[in-house]
This record gives C-alpha cells, structure tokens and sequence, in this order.
C-alpha cells in the first residue's frame, strides 16, 4: 500500500487541476462512453419508426424525453470526472454500476414510444443517478474549497430522483407536464451548487469528452448510410436512388463533423456562465445528431417505398436536424472565435439547408451548402478575442 492509499486502497479524491497539462479522456470514460452508443441507437432506431409510421408528434416527444434521460446522465459523469476522476477500484465499481442503469434505460425505451410505459426507464436513470450521488459524497471528504458545492450536487441530485419515482404512480398526461418541471429541477442543480462554490472542470477535457460523444452519435449517421448502400443490394429497383443518398449523407455527416471540430472549439469554455452555455445547448446538438441517422432511415423507407410520409415531409427529418446542429455548435462555439463572414455563411447556410425539400432536388443542394461552410470555415482563420 502506498502512502496516497488506504487501508482499503482507495485513492483519495482530491481536486484535479483545471489546468493540468495533456489532460486526456481515461479508458473508463471511453468505455463508460459505449453503453450510450446502445442507448442512442435504440433512440433513433424508435424515432425512426414513429416518424416512418406517422407518429410525428408522438415520436419527438418520446425521442426528446429519453434522450434528456441519455444526455444527462452522460453529461453529470463527465463533468464530475473532469473535476475529481481518479483510478482506483470503488470509482471504477461506481461507474460500472451507472454503465449498468444505461443499459436498463436502454431497454425501457421501446416502451415509451409504444406505450408512453416510462417505468423501466425511469428505473435505469435512477441507478446512474443514485451511483452518481455516491461519487459526489465520497469527493466531499477530500473536496476542500469545493465541498460546498460537492454536497449541494448530492444533495440536489437525491431530491430530484424522489422526484421522479412520483411518475411511476402518475397518469400518461400529468407525466409529461411532471417530465418538464423536473427537468427545470434537474437543470438547476449545477447552477444552484456553483453559485458560490465552484468544481476544478478542466475546460480543455470537457471539450474533448463532448466531442468523442459527438463522434458516436455521427457513427450512428454513418451506420445509417451504410444501410442505404445494404437496401441498394436488394432494391434493385431504386439502386440509383439509395447509393446517391449514401453519398450525399456521407458527404453531410463529414460536414458536420469538420464544422464541429473547427480548431477554435476547444476554447470554447472560459467561465462558467459559458460552460452553461456550452453544456446546455449540447442537448439540442447531440439530439440533432442522433435524429439525423433517424431521419436518413426515414428517406430511406421513403425511397423504397415503405413509410407513410410524403416525400416532403421525409425530407425534413433529415434536414431540420442538420440545421439545428449546424446552428446549435455555430453559436456555443464558432462565433466567438469567427469573423463577419463567417458568421453570417454559417447561419445563413443552415437555413439554406432547411428549405431544400422546397427544391426539386433536395439533399443535392443540402451537400452542396455543408460543403461551402466547410470552405468557408478553412478559407476563413479564426479570430482571437478576449473571453
């Protein structure tokens, strides 16, 4: 046993160093990460088949309530980590432990889609929540300054998960008016907590977790373009169709993952009014994302013949969530760091993007658009500015 171990070797855990150099995403945070590569596959894979069944109402509804579920619990882990990871074997057990409560979310998400049924998911959440109260009341020992702000974590987190066990006894419509207050609960936690007293986040490593996330939802995108090249084997009627589509998102998906990671986003965060901002507004970029490989799967049954959208509505599952990603990442972190032109192609871009289905050759121009904000954005050198 070494001197910075107990008795029962656990290291302690003190603050990290916000300013620690070469900070790096762990092998626990990248294998916490792909629990959730289930968990937003099977989002999608739903919200898919509302929106191909009509179900539009009823299917972003559903999609935006579990992936806040997804989203949240994610974001709570890696915003802790940044701030008091460690290595040793109860943080590891914990973490596992909130990997498991992912995968029980996983499988209770069918169940709201077909029957707005949230107990299973409910179930899943409130095991990664009550782990991740355990790690903030082990960080509390060793948190000095932060310890305030460690407690009021536990603290917000456990009355909000008794919050939500009511939900289990509510009716299907009072459940949804409950999702939105206790959200509004949820969300207040952080701000409540480090009003005063602030948690050691490491602005560069939040940076980097957010876009390794950002990366398994645009797989998800690529897994769905593949899949328009595997109907083209045996469509072979609408083979033409299918392979262009794949290209084209290809194209889209590359897109946004260059506009993403435009050089200036890792300083992005420089206060914590804007790590609000930034994290915050992830919800509406990571939802985007995963409805975006939503939407190609719609297009897809749209080609072949197998939904009951219109054509233009089709359209739109695709390119609606382009643009609020596209608009999403250009405001929490490009246009700080962008000059005049570039904040006025990125923008304007995305709503170009929006009214392509108007055109008769949608997604053609939707590539096109991605691809002249990727110019602009490599043409363009960032600009410094004070924070």
């Amino acid at each position: 046993m070494t001197p910075s171990t107990t008795r029962l070797r656990l290291v302690p855990m003190r603050p990290r160093d916000p300013q620690e150099p070469g900070r790096t995403a762990s092998s626990l945070e990248l294998f916490f990460d792909l629990v959730f590569v289930v968990a937003v596959s099977v989002a999608a894979a739903q919200l898919h088949h509302a929106l191909s069944e009509k179900h539009i109402a009823e299917g972003l509804l559903s999609y935006g309530m579990v992936f806040f579920a997804i989203w949240w619990a994610w974001m709570n882990f890696t915003w802790f980590a940044t701030s008091f990871a460690t290595d040793d074997w109860l943080y590891r057990v914990l973490t596992i432990v909130q990997m498991s409560g992912v995968l029980v979310l996983a499988a209770g998400i069918e169940p709201v889609f077909t029957d707005r049924d949230f107990t299973v998911v409910v179930f899943g959440y409130i095991v990664m929540r009550v782990a991740m109260i355990a790690q903030w009341l082990r960080a509390s020992h060793t948190a000095g300054e932060s310890r305030q702000a460690t407690l009021r974590y536990a603290a917000g987190i456990a009355i909000v998960q008794v919050l939500w066990l009511t939900t289990l006894v509510m009716s299907e419509k009072i459940v949804v008016v409950a999702w939105f207050v206790f959200v509004l609960a949820e969300l207040s936690v952080p701000v409540v907590a480090e009003r005063r007293w602030t948690t050691p986040w490491h602005p560069h490593h939040i940076t980097e977790r957010y876009g390794l996330f950002t990366l398994i939802l645009l797989g998800e995108s690529l897994l769905a373009s593949a899949n328009a090249i595997f109907d083209a084997v045996h469509e072979h009627e609408h083979l033409g169709e299918l392979i262009a589509l794949s290209v084209l998102m290809l194209v889209v998906t590359a897109a946004l993952w260059w506009i993403y990671f435009w050089p200036p986003h890792h300083t992005a965060i420089t206060s914590f009014a804007r790590s609000i901002r930034y994290g915050y507004v992830h919800y509406f970029v990571f939802a985007a994302a995963g409805a975006f490989s939503a939407g190609i799967e719609v297009e897809i049954d749209s080609i072949t013949h197998h939904t009951e959208l219109s054509e233009l509505a089709a359209s739109y599952t695709v390119t609606i969530p382009i643009a609020i990603f596209v608009l999403g990442i250009w405001w929490i972190a490009l246009r700080d760091n962008a000059d005049r032109v570039v904040n006025i192609v990125v923008p304007v871009g995305a709503v170009l993007v929006l009214l392509d289905p108007l055109i008769p050759v949608p997604f053609a121009l939707t590539a096109v658009f991605m691809a002249l904000i990727v110019v602009t954005l490599v043409l363009r050198p960032p600009v410094e500015r004070s924070a």
